[in-house]
C-alpha cells in the first residue's frame, strides 16, 4: 500500500522537530547544569571572579555545539 505524498512530508517534519528539539533540550540542560556547578564550585572556593562558572558553561557550549554540528553532517 502507497503512503500519501502529504503525510509523508509530514512525518519527515516530525521527525526533524522531535530530533532538534531534543538537542535543544539537551543543550539547554547541558549549560545549565555546567553553570549551576561552576557557581556551586566558585561559592565553594570564594572565588571573586567567576572563574569556572565561565569556564564550565564556554566548555559545555563548545562541547554542544561541535555535536551539533556533528549531527546536521549526517
Amino acid at each position: 500500500m502507497a503512503t500519501e505524498p502529504g503525510k509523508e512530508i509530514s512525518k519527515k517534519r516530525r521527525n526533524a522537530f522531535i530530533r532538534y528539539g531534543g538537542l535543544g533540550m539537551q543543550m539547554l540542560l547541558t549549560i545549565g547544569i555546567a553553570g549551576w556547578l561552576g557557581y556551586k564550585l566558585d561559592a565553594w572556593l570564594s572565588l571573586r571572579f567567576p572563574a569556572f562558572l565561565l569556564l564550565f558553561v564556554l566548555a559545555a557550549l563548545a562541547g554542544t555545539l561541535y555535536k551539533l554540528y556533528r549531527s546536521l553532517s549526517k
